[in-house]
Parts: C-alpha cells; sequence; structure tokens
C-alpha cells in the first residue's frame, strides 16, 4: 500500500472522468500543471504511456492501458466511497440501516414507524429501498427484509411473518361490476398484474380457476404498491399481499370480494442479515421489534 501513487492514481482518475487536463483541475480545485504534472510522473512511475495525446484543456485519448486503468481507479474510489459513507453513518452505535422492497417500506412498515422511534428513542433507524433484493451485499444497510422462499443458505435469516394472496378492488369498481362475491367472476374484470412472481395471477389461477381466466391481458406494473394504488383508484382487481394490502382494507380503500378464499405463503417475509456479523444491541432491538408488530 505504501508504494501505491496515492495523488497520481487520485488526479488520473479525474481525468480519465472528465476527458481533460483543465476538467480534472477544475474537479480536483488545483492547478492543471498540477494535474498534467501528476499523469506526467504516473506514466513514468508505471513505465507504460497513458494517454495518447495532450492538447492543453481540450478532450484528450487514452491508450488501451490506460482505459483500463481508468476504468479500475473508478470502480475502486466508487467502491471505497460507498464503504466510507457507510462507515459515516454507521459510526453511532444505535444507528441500524434497514434496506427492504418500496413497496414494504411504505405499505407496513413507513407507517408503523412513529410507533418504533416513540418506543425506542435512542435508536436512530434509516431505511433504504431497493426494487430488488436477491443480491444482498449488505454495503448499505445492517439488515434487510426479504420477501420470498427462504431461508437463503448465504445469508443468516429470521423468518418474520406468514402471508397470504387474494383479490382485491375498490368499493365502486365492485360495485360497478355488478358487486361480485365469486372467483368466477373474475372473468369480467380487468386484471392488474404485479411483476412479482410471487405474486401472480396464475397462481390464483392454479389453484381456484376458473379456467377460462385470461392472465395474458391487463396493465403489468413494477411494484406491489403501484398494483395496490391502482386497485385503489378503481382501475381493475389486483391480486395482493394481505400484509401489504392490510391497512387498505382496514380504512376501506380496498375490499375483498371473494372472502373465503387465500392462498397461504408460509414463512415468505424474512429479516435477513449477513453471516459472521456480530450482533449489535441496536440491531437486535430492531428485529424483536419487527417480530412483535408482526405477530
Amino acid at each position: 500500500m505504501k508504494k501505491l501513487p496515492l495523488n497520481m492514481l487520485r488526479a488520473f482518475a479525474a481525468v480519465y472522468e472528465t476527458g481533460g487536463i483543465r476538467p480534472a483541475a477544475r474537479l480536483l480545485g488545483v492547478a492543471h500543471s498540477s494535474v498534467s504534472r501528476f499523469v506526467g510522473e504516473l506514466e513514468s512511475w508505471t513505465q507504460v504511456q497513458l494517454i495518447e495525446k495532450r492538447e492543453g484543456g481540450r478532450l484528450i485519448q487514452f491508450t488501451s492501458e490506460g482505459e483500463t486503468l481508468g476504468r479500475a481507479i473508478l470502480k475502486s474510489m466508487s467502491e471505497l466511497e460507498q464503504v466510507l459513507n457507510k462507515v459515516q453513518e454507521t459510526h453511532n452505535a444505535n444507528s441500524v440501516t434497514l434496506e427492504t422492497t418500496p413497496s414494504f417500506a411504505s405499505r407496513w412498515l413507513l407507517p408503523r414507524l412513529h410507533k418504533f422511534e416513540e418506543e425506542n428513542p435512542n435508536i436512530e433507524l434509516s431505511i433504504v429501498v431497493e426494487q430488488r433484493l436477491s443480491d444482498l451485499s449488505f454495503e448499505r444497510s445492517d439488515i434487510a427484509i426479504r420477501m420470498g422462499t427462504g431461508p437463503w443458505p448465504d445469508l443468516r435469516c429470521t423468518p418474520l411473518m406468514d402471508d397470504v394472496l387474494f383479490p382485491v378492488m375498490s368499493k365502486s369498481y365492485w360495485q360497478k361490476m355488478g358487486e361480485p362475491v365469486s372467483t368466477a367472476d373474475l372473468t369480467n374484470m380487468r386484471l392488474l398484474h404485479d411483476r412479482d412472481p410471487n405474486g401472480s395471477w396464475s397462481l390464483w389461477k392454479d389453484a381456484y380457476g376458473p379456467e377460462t381466466l385470461d392472465v395474458s391481458v391487463g396493465p403489468r406494473y413494477t411494484s406491489s404498491d403501484l398494483v395496490l394504488r391502482s386497485a385503489e383508484q378503481g382501475l381493475g382487481a389486483a391480486l395482493a399481499r394481505g400484509v401489504l394490502a392490510k391497512d387498505a382494507l382496514d380504512n376501506g380503500l380496498l375490499i375483498r370480494p371473494v372472502t373465503d378464499l387465500e392462498i397461504s405463503l408460509t414463512n415468505s417475509i424474512w429479516v435477513v442479515q449477513e453471516k459472521g456479523v456480530p450482533d449489535r444491541w441496536a440491531t437486535e432491538r430492531v428485529i424483536a421489534w419487527l417480530k412483535r408488530e408482526s405477530e
């Protein structure tokens, strides 16, 4: 590490990022002569030509070696910046960052967050949302809430909730469609689709039919929250996760036209952590609170 010419590498990364000596100097807040000197010294240090030509502040061209080195430095610095941000955010021993999907955050977590803060005033809980949580690196979070069929062998998994699937719609749409009460009536409705494969209308058709239900038509949405919001606006019938639809059902924004049928999803919502990370008091308090709220 002591042998790495860090100042030269930072200067070259700025040149590669901005495409020129002068814009790199402005980015770094130094004289352009200093940037030129650092780049020249880096070429001498590596004994490799990195830049094809230099024309003052105009854009420059990089050799293949310069391209390779520039990309590698920027990638490394970006990864280092993410780690530093996490270190800065978690310097407080009582701070916890939780990562989850936008739908779970807006539909279940945020409406209950005031209760957590009232019960745990000394814990700083931050929320990070990510549409897909298939690959968790924990660079930005301490724990995550994952929806799917667990446990996962590469993670430390704690089951949080079971869930169910059932059709929902607004009361106005239900009345418009003649106040249906059976799954057979779904054939006459506009189906709203979630791109989540664990919440697809195909699952409902396989379980309860009817055979004539055409699950290939209807608009697709990128999140469960958008599907439910569309159903609340009377745009059609959605196949909802009970956990995400509960508040809307309690508030009358949605109704269940078919009340006697549902698809069970056992252990479908989990709290996951990185393996090998020591337990922290604040993290354990957050997980305990999540489990109490999910009961």
